[in-house]
């Protein structure tokens, strides 16, 4: 689905005047929770231009749909930050100019030089994270009974889901097993299935963003497998017994990057865009999304938000929580198919 939101104006006193392209649209392949207006409308009003959003879910589908598209389609790429190498090697980002980004207010942890840096050229930068972990309702489930993470293969405290991602699920099997996601091979995924097929036999369902949100969120399910602060975060308010932990064992970060495409035909104005999704208002907009909540990577965010925001983010924990954190695996393309597989029969069972 394409949103698009209607408003033109002509461009005055801006570099785009002066290199004499009137830019009236921007084009941007993003996930759900840049489709807010609170995020896009001040762009569109300040740079007189309209926003064209896709939405997509999972790196394959971006670059399916970019596959299918002709030179110039996209300026602005939101993009999984494991996946910013990959993106790099197809030849779909431009460097990015540093100078003008907010790095001296960005979490340390978020700079992610090794998936953002190739050859000494920067291809993207942070834009948000949080945590594939558990989620949970705290009047079932007491948060102890859930820090030790093999619990949930073993005799689980209450009723579960499982989020329907092989990445951050299997990364988090693999921590509860003593792992380091990093460090995946071959040799680790017997281990790492017979747990899931434990956790698979202890689950009601498994399923996407929506249906695993939906699914704690009704009391369907007591504990959600692979949740985190992204599904409870923003339902906190009005559910106050929605909860989540990172178990002792630690959890998967997840974070998402945003960068410009290199054939783009606004790369001036893609790189504006960048910069006010980096914006402590920007920031604040995205982290509140009304598809999910989390993180936002500029701390300056945190200088508009308010305390009950800030209070849902966990935001005076994070420094532990990064500490207990690792990446998503990132498998080479056999590793991957492997795991991939393994996820398959999980899905099956």
């Amino acid at each position: 689905m394409k949103t698009t939101c209607s408003l033109m104006a002509i461009l005055a006193g801006t570099t785009f005047m002066a290199t004499g392209a009137l830019a009236q649209e921007l084009n941007a392949l993003v996930w759900c929770d840049h489709t807010d207006d609170a995020l896009i409308k001040p762009f569109e009003e300040k740079f007189g231009v309209t926003v064209n959003l896709k939405e997509y879910e999972g790196t394959g589908a971006a670059l399916s749909l970019i596959e299918q598209s002709q030179p110039g389609d996209w300026d602005v790429l939101v993009i999984d930050g494991i996946d910013v190498p990959r993106a790099v090697s197809a030849g779909i980002l431009a460097p990015l100019p540093t100078e003008s980004l907010p790095y001296d207010t960005l979490f340390p942890e978020l700079v992610m030089a090794e998936n953002h840096v190739i050859d000494g050229q920067t291809y993207a930068i942070s834009e948000k994270f949080g945590y594939n972990t558990i989620s949970f309702n705290s009047s079932a489930v007491a948060a102890d009974a859930l820090a030790d993470m093999t619990a949930l293969w073993g005799a689980a405290p209450g009723s579960l889901a499982v989020y329907d991602y092989y990445l951050p699920v299997m990364g988090l099997v693999a921590m509860g097993l003593g792992l380091n996601t990093a460090d995946l091979g071959m040799d680790d995924l017997p281990a790492i299935e017979a747990a899931l097929m434990k956790l698979k036999d202890n689950a009601s369902s498994v399923g996407e963003v929506v249906a695993s949100q939906t699914a704690i969120a009704t009391g369907e399910v007591d504990i959600l497998v692979g949740g985190g602060e992204w599904v409870t975060a923003g339902l906190v308010s009005e559910i106050p017994e929605l909860d989540w932990i990172i178990p002792d064992q630690g959890a998967v970060r997840w974070s998402q990057s945003i960068g410009v495409f290199a054939d783009s035909s606004q790369p001036d104005l893609a790189v504006e865009f960048v910069k006010h999704v980096l914006s402590p208002e920007g920031q604040a907009a995205l982290a509140t999304s009304s598809c999910y909540w989390a993180m936002p990577a500029n701390a300056a965010a945190g200088d508009v938000m308010t305390a009950e925001q800030k209070r849902a983010l966990r935001w005076d924990d994070q420094a532990a929580y990064l500490a207990k954190a690792q990446l998503y695996p990132a498998p080479d393309a056999d590793l991957d198919a492997a795991m991939q597989d393994v996820w398959t029969r999980f899905l099956a069972r």
